[in-house]
């Protein structure tokens, strides 16, 4: 992949007090130690321009999310690339963020097809997913069709990844729980704009909502079943 300006990746981390507790409570440290290809899907959210031009550890996380992606086609599962829709932001927006800023975020997606507003280094295929979101979640109901576009295809497992990690990718993760999937959550294939937020929202998921594995991992779970 071409190299578009500097790319960090996060120094990531869950707590060994973290790790120790989960394995107290359920006898090993990771909550999901197998995954079926055919029910995995790789969501990958907000990964366009108006964020990765600003973000070099946006920029870092692209050729992790290639892998990942590239693995899971290879095993039968899904790729679904969530973007950020303009139509149907709450009218609330303007009130938080000021009119200039809720605009921004507003047109934040891009316009034209969706293939062509996506980060350019990526691969999409035609078997790949792509959805608009209109809430922070790409798992809200009623604010993304990418709940109803996994059911079909018999989904029950989730590798979520893109930006920023404690906004939309946190978010996704939560309602993602909540709605029964099996989330995991992919360390360094996420991005916010410091590690201490990374991290936090990292902790947050892996306490309650899902699990916290590197790319490495997420592969060898992939290529293993």
């Amino acid at each position: 992949m071409a190299a578009d300006g500097q790319r960090r990746v996060h120094a990531w981390l869950i707590e060994d007090r973290e790790y120790a507790r989960q394995e107290a409570r359920r006898g090993r440290r990771h909550a999901f130690g197998h995954l079926d290809p055919h029910r995995t899907a790789l969501v990958v959210v907000d990964m366009v321009p108006f964020f990765v031009t600003q973000n070099e550890y946006c920029r870092g996380v692209v050729p992790n999310i290639g892998r990942i992606a590239d693995t899971l086609r290879r095993a039968g599962g899904t790729v679904a690339w969530v973007l950020p829709g303009a139509d149907g932001q709450p009218a609330v927006a303007v009130e938080f963020y000021g009119p200039r800023v809720a605009e921004m975020y507003r047109r934040s997606g891009g316009t034209g097809p969706l293939r062509d507003r996506l980060w350019h280094e990526f691969e999409i295929h035609d078997g790949d997913l792509l959805v608009e979101k209109t809430a922070a979640s790409a798992f809200f109901p009623g604010r993304s069709p990418l709940p109803d576009l996994l059911a079909a295809r018999g989904v029950d497992t989730v590798l979520i990844t893109g930006t920023v990690t404690n906004v939309c990718y946190e978010s996704s993760a939560r309602d993602a729980s909540t709605l029964g999937y099996r989330v995991i959550m992919v360390a360094d294939a996420n991005a916010a704009l410091r590690d201490r937020d990374h991290n936090a929202a990292l902790h947050t998921i892996y306490r309650t909502f899902g699990d916290v594995r590197p790319t490495v991992d997420v592969v060898a779970m992939i290529e293993a079943s």
